[in-house]
């Protein structure tokens, strides 16, 4: 595996972004994978995806946003704005012009919804897993208290309790306030490629009824929502995987239909 660097620019600072880039059969598809908040290319799914597109003759892209993993940057300057641009430079510069496979987790699936117009008719399919758009509206809504709504105020930030690690997750006034401006639920979502929205009843951190929000906005004639009934928000088992891997097959095919 080698790990190249990428160059974006954030209000005029240069950031070098990781990623690992495998060009398969340029006549197919390529899979672009979009992590999580705090997640890294390293991850079970990313490996998994680029696993799966060698198998199958797939390219496949995953990358590092701005603070996170390998990549440069602070994580506590980045917003959902910053991380669209991120996957935006990505998708206009090293995807070869080629059609384009978007797989997003968690945020991931927001950010994947946010640059999934901006790829026309190169989009050939979307895979959502847990995907999250407009989160950060929820937190502030539902899990935010007086006290914390305050801290985020005079502060500037709040810590939240993170299941993954020791380490809190770390919201700032920034994140919350850009991610109002990249809200997408109140309004049709304009897709036209095959979508395929995966998401467990159990999940902790995004209830199974945002799936279905997700689906009543998008205008795709071909979205299809499956809801596990076990499983947590990674969705990383092997059984997870192997669902993945054939949604990413089912949406290849169904755009050619």
């Amino acid at each position: 595996m080698t790990i190249q660097m990428h160059t974006v620019y954030h209000n005029k600072t240069e950031t070098k972004l990781a990623y690992v880039k495998k060009k398969g059969d340029i006549s197919r598809p390529m899979i672009v994978f979009c992590g999580g908040f705090r997640s890294n290319m390293q991850g079970t799914k990313a490996i998994f995806l680029e696993e799966h597109a060698l198998q199958n003759g797939y390219g496949s892209l995953r990358f590092d946003y701005m603070g996170h993993g390998g990549s440069e940057g602070n994580f506590e300057d980045g917003t959902i704005s910053s991380w669209r641009q991120d996957t935006h430079t990505f998708l206009n510069d090293l995807t070869d012009q080629r059609e384009i496979i978007l797989v997003g987790s968690s945020m991931g699936g927001w950010i994947s919804l946010l640059c999934a117009h901006s790829l026309g008719e190169r989009l050939k399919g979307l895979i959502g897993i847990s995907a999250a758009p407009d989160f950060t509206k929820d937190l502030v809504e539902d899990h935010f208290s007086e006290t914390m709504r305050q801290d985020l105020k005079e502060k500037g930030y709040v810590d939240l309790p993170n299941e993954y690690s020791d380490e809190p997750y770390i919201i700032t006034k920034a994140l919350i306030e850009d991610g109002v401006s990249q809200s997408i639920l109140h309004a049709p979502i304009e897709i036209k490629c095959p979508v395929i929205l995966l998401q467990s009843k159990l999940d902790t951190s995004v209830p199974w009824t945002k799936a279905l929000k997700i689906q009543d906005q998008l205008t795709s004639l071909h979205v299809e929502v499956v809801i596990l009934k076990d499983g947590d928000h990674s969705l990383s088992r092997p059984q997870d995987l192997e669902l993945i891997g054939h949604s990413i097959n089912r949406v290849t095919i169904s755009s050619y239909i």
